[in-house]
C-alpha cells in the first residue's frame, strides 16, 4: 500500500507543480495599479488556475524588481527611463511597451476647504518648488486674502512615476521638489491625508479622486484668463487639460510572454482595457492605439517609443506607436 502511495505521489507531483507554476507578478505604479487590479480580478474569473498578484512599489521601484526579472509586468504612470533600460539591457531583459489609459494628475484639497477655487501652474511651482520650503509655509504665504494656517502637502514619493511627471512639468526639472511633505508612492495614503487634514493641498491620479469625490475637492487649472479646466475625460481627450495629463503604461518581459498564461493575460488586459479604465477613474484610449498595442505585442515590438526622454505631449501617441519596427533601445 505505502509503495502505491508513493506512486501515485510520484506521478501526481508534477501535474501539481504545474498547476501551482501559473504565477503572473506585476508591481509598479499605485496610479496604474486600480487597472492592472480590475484586469486581474477580471482575468481570475475565466483563469481560475492562473495567480495574479499585482503589488506597489511605485513606477521606479517597480522598474528595479523588473529589469532584476523579479516580476513580469510592470506598471508605469511614465516611460522608462535611459537609466532604466541600461538596467534591463545589463540583465538581459528585452521589453514590449505597451499604453493602456490616459490620466490626468488633479489637484486635490479638503472638501472643508473653501478658499481655493482655481489654482495656476504658477501657483504650483510656487508651492512645490525647492526653495519654497523656506518661504511657503502658510496658506497666507500664497495669498494673504487666505487662512493663515500652516499649508500641508502630500504626494507623490520618490520612486513615483507620478513625482517625476509631476515635478517636470510644475517644477521644470523631473525630481525637483521640496522635501518637506508627506510622501508615498501609494496614491490612497495622498487621498486620506488630505481628506483628514483641512489645510492640506495633494496630487493625485484623476481615479483616485473620482473614487474619493465624496471627502475631497477637486481643483481646477487656470491656464488664461479664458481658460479654467477640470480635470475629466471630456478635457483630457479635447486636448484642454493640457500640461497634466498623461498616457499610463504597462511594460511585459519578453521571456515572460512566452508563457501561454502571460500571453492570454497580456491579450485580456488589452481586450478589456477600455472598459475597466472608465469603471476605475480613467480614460481609455482611442480602439486605434489599442490596435497598435496588440500589434506591438503580436510582432514582438521591443523597446521604448520615447527613447528615455520621457512623455513631453504633442505628437499623437498613434503617431509614435504606428511603426512596428524593434526600437533597439539600450
Amino acid at each position: 500500500m505505502l509503495a502505491n502511495l508513493i506512486f501515485t505521489l510520484a506521478i501526481s507531483f508534477p501535474i501539481f507543480l504545474n498547476c501551482q507554476s501559473k504565477f503572473i507578478k506585476l508591481d509598479g505604479s499605485s496610479t496604474v495599479f486600480l487597472v492592472s487590479e480590475a484586469v486581474a480580478e477580471e482575468f481570475g474569473k475565466v483563469q481560475k488556475d492562473v495567480k495574479v498578484t499585482v503589488g506597489i512599489s511605485g513606477t521606479g521601484g517597480g522598474f528595479q524588481k523588473f529589469c532584476a526579472g523579479e516580476i513580469d509586468i510592470n506598471n508605469a504612470s511614465r516611460p522608462i527611463k535611459k537609466v532604466e533600460m541600461e538596467a534591463c539591457n545589463s540583465k538581459g531583459v528585452q521589453y514590449i511597451e505597451l499604453p493602456v489609459a490616459y490620466d490626468a494628475i488633479s489637484i486635490i484639497v479638503n472638501k472643508k476647504n473653501t478658499w481655493l477655487e482655481e489654482i495656476t501652474l504658477e501657483n504650483l511651482k510656487k508651492i512645490w518648488q525647492p526653495q519654497s520650503q523656506q518661504t511657503v509655509k502658510l496658506w497666507s504665504d500664497l495669498n494673504p486674502a487666505w487662512p493663515k494656517e500652516e499649508l500641508k502637502l502630500f504626494g507623490a514619493g520618490v520612486d513615483s512615476g507620478t513625482f517625476d511627471f509631476f515635478t517636470e512639468v510644475v517644477v521644470g526639472k523631473s525630481g525637483s521638489s521640496r522635501s518637506d511633505y508627506n510622501s508615498s508612492e501609494d496614491d490612497n495614503v495622498i487621498v486620506q491625508g488630505v481628506a483628514r487634514e483641512i489645510y492640506s493641498l495633494g496630487y493625485v491620479g484623476l481615479a483616485y479622486y473620482e473614487q474619493n469625490k465624496d471627502k475631497l475637492k477637486v481643483v481646477p487649472l487656470r491656464l488664461s484668463e479664458d481658460e479654467l479646466i477640470m480635470p475629466n475625460r471630456q478635457n483630457v481627450l479635447n486636448g484642454t487639460y493640457k500640461f497634466l495629463s498623461r498616457p499610463l503604461f504597462i511594460y511585459v518581459n519578453v521571456s515572460a510572454l512566452k508563457k501561454p498564461h502571460v500571453k492570454d493575460f497580456i491579450d485580456f488586459y488589452l481586450k478589456n482595457a477600455p472598459k475597466l479604465a472608465d469603471e476605475v477613474g480613467y480614460i481609455r484610449l482611442s480602439d486605434e492605439l489599442y490596435s497598435l498595442a496588440r500589434k506591438r505585442v503580436e510582432n514582438v515590438v521591443v523597446g521604448s517609443v520615447f527613447e528615455g526622454e520621457g512623455y513631453k505631449g504633442g505628437k499623437k501617441l498613434e503617431d509614435l506607436y504606428a511603426s512596428l519596427t524593434p526600437q533597439n533601445n539600450p
